[in-house]
């Protein structure tokens, strides 16, 4: 009987095994891969793939900074980063910041920290932000004030205990007056900012 049980487990074995490798064999690339590989001429210049990818790149690069020079991108927006918030902003915008910010009211301020911008026809990425000077945002604080009250109640039944406590946190307006490509792209002059009261 013991006999019979070990031929049975080892025939399930054999076919659990067959079903496995035939089916990562169906679902795998690897094999497909380097049929193709195989197939591919060994005579492909590598150099000449980079060179013309990098010709179209200063292509891209040159109709992008022929749009900037003329002034004909058209509105711009960007994503800025700002007290631990990522915030899409345009020209004329007004945005909430919550929580204590230094900045006083009617403070003109620079933006740094640009994440993106960009128009309609093109988007400058940062990693994780533009390069310093690339892109400038110029906002202003418009008010300080502080938000609706939120109410905080507290009780535990049959214990007299009861507690209403009120918060109001600081909250930010500020308007964004302009956002400007300073330098065309895949340039190394700095560009000559103008300072501001205070930067952030």
């Amino acid at each position: 009987m013991s006999f019979l049980a070990q031929s049975v487990r080892q025939v399930l074995r054999q076919t659990t095994q067959r079903l496995t490798t035939t089916a990562t064999r169906a679902l795998s690339l690897s094999p497909a891969l380097l049929q193709q590989n195989k197939l591919a001429p060994s005579g492909i210049d590598i150099s000449a793939i980079a060179k013309e990818h990098q010709k179209e790149c200063q292509a891209i690069c040159d109709k992008i900074n022929q749009q900037i020079g003329k002034s004909e991108q058209g509105r711009l927006f960007a994503v800025v980063h700002l007290c631990g918030k990522q915030f899409k902003v345009t020209p004329g915008d007004i945005i909430l910041v919550e929580g204590y910010w230094p900045p006083t009211t009617g403070d003109e301020i620079s933006l740094d920290k640009v994440m993106l911008a960009g128009a309609r026809d093109f988007t400058l990425i940062g990693r994780p932000i533009l390069e310093a000077g690339q892109v400038t945002v110029k906002a202003t604080i418009i008010e300080k004030t502080l938000q609706h009250t939120k109410t905080h109640f507290k009780k535990k039944r049959r214990k007299q205990y009861m507690r209403i406590n009120f918060q109001r946190s600081p909250n930010t307006m500020i308007r964004i007056n302009s956002i400007e490509v300073n330098r065309p792209l895949n340039s190394s002059a700095e560009a000559e900012t103008q300072p501001s009261k205070r930067l952030f």
